[in-house]
């Protein structure tokens, strides 16, 4: 514990830390002032809206599993389930490969995500999945990364081949961003994505709006205070404002992960990771409701007005996280895996150990009945 005399030793370096850094709030303030004068209400409007969302190690907490076993799932805001498999950091990535190929109802959506691309192995697809031949330790983050191709891939299946009835919204669990995919694959991926909803509006008259919603980004943690120093998004109406690339630039260690199509930069590369144009949007009518920052795809910046007027609709019935759209709170609740569904999983993975280990079963038994955290009664 700090001595009072420490305490106050820290409390004036603490002050003169800020003082000294007071130029650096000055200037955000600065570059956020613009900002109050392109603030836009927004007006809301009714149609459809689903979500896609992928289940995370958070969803699926096991008391016990030495195989370090991860469930790739992805479902929709109305529990359409289109991606269910189990998979190890060890697993073969070629035999993974393999699999979005030779599945008996045909390619995965992966599979064809990787056949549009032209593609074979998932090392290819992404540098950060390492094929069978290299000798390092398998890393278990490759797991995390196989499952956002498959997030992204389901995303892109559900452009392209499916029927709406009407007009929709699908709204992304996080930002239209990616530095997941090799070279230039993920503005391959864009390409076919503008593709898919070009064709859905010249053959059904279907219109499908695409936006990405993050919880947070390091631009609005940088630039929070400023914009309430500065009363930006503090109306007290829905309100939205486009957030500039050079603002998002400032934000993020690498400029690029902030450059999209529509900023050329001399002598950078061409747009590799991003999808999305952001802004910052409040969905309530207080001054202090919730901001939130929100990818809209690159292809229909222009239609912002539109787009957002229909997340309004959703998000105003945001439950139980208020003014945070209602189908993205749905598809997470459905791709969670608790209670009932967590003890069967639990139950899966013991009764596969018990298969491996053979005659030695009865060990499990014993084992299963032992505390597995006996400090834990310190808290009693």
């Amino acid at each position: 514990m700090i001595d009072p005399e420490s305490h106050r030793a820290l409390r004036r370096e603490i002050a003169e830390r800020m003082l000294a850094d007071r130029a650096v709030l000055d200037t955000l303030r600065q570059e956020i002032r613009p900002l109050l004068a392109s603030t836009r209400r927004i007006q809301p409007r009714a149609t459809t809206a689903i979500s896609l969302v992928g289940t995370d190690g958070g969803n699926n907490r096991l008391q016990f599993d030495p195989f370090l076993i991860q469930l790739i799932r992805v479902v929709d805001s109305s529990n359409n389930e289109y991606c269910l498999e189990a998979i190890t950091p060890t697993t073969s990535t070629a035999a993974l490969s393999s699999r979005q190929f030779d599945h008996p109802d045909g390619p995965t959506s992966l599979g064809k995500l990787m056949t549009y691309l032209g593609v074979s192995r998932l090392s290819d697809l992404s540098p950060m999945i390492r094929p069978d031949s290299d000798r390092r330790p398998p890393s278990p983050s490759w797991v995390q990364v196989y499952r956002e191709l498959v997030e992204w891939a389901t995303l892109f299946s559900l452009v392209r081949e499916k029927d709406f009835g009407s007009d929709t919204l699908i709204v992304f669990d996080g930002l239209l961003r990616s530095k997941v995919f090799a070279g230039d694959l993920f503005r391959r991926f864009l390409t076919g994505i503008s593709e898919g909803i070009d064709t859905r509006l010249r053959k059904s008259r279907r219109q499908i709006f695409l936006v990405g919603v993050a919880k947070g980004s390091q631009v609005l943690e940088r630039y929070r205070l400023a914009m309430a120093l500065e009363g930006v998004l503090t109306t007290d109406y829905p309100a939205f404002v486009e957030i500039p690339r050079e603002i998002e630039e400032k934000a993020y260690i690498y400029a690029e992960y902030a450059r999209g199509d529509d900023r050329a930069v001399a002598q950078a590369e061409v747009n590799k990771f991003v999808g999305g144009k952001m802004f910052f949007v409040k969905f309530g009518s207080g001054r202090r409701d919730p901001v939130w920052p929100i990818d809209l795809f690159l292809a229909q910046v222009a239609q912002a007005q539109t787009i957002l007027g229909y997340l309004l609709s959703d998000a105003v019935e945001g439950f139980p996280v208020p003014f945070y759209p209602r189908c993205l709170q749905r598809a997470h609740e459905n791709a969670a895996l608790v209670d009932f569904d967590l003890d069967i999983l639990q139950d899966e993975i013991f009764e596969g150990i018990r298969q491996v280990l053979g005659a030695e079963a009865p060990v499990l038994d014993a084992f299963r009945l032992q505390d597995a955290d006996p400090a834990h009664a310190r808290y009693r």
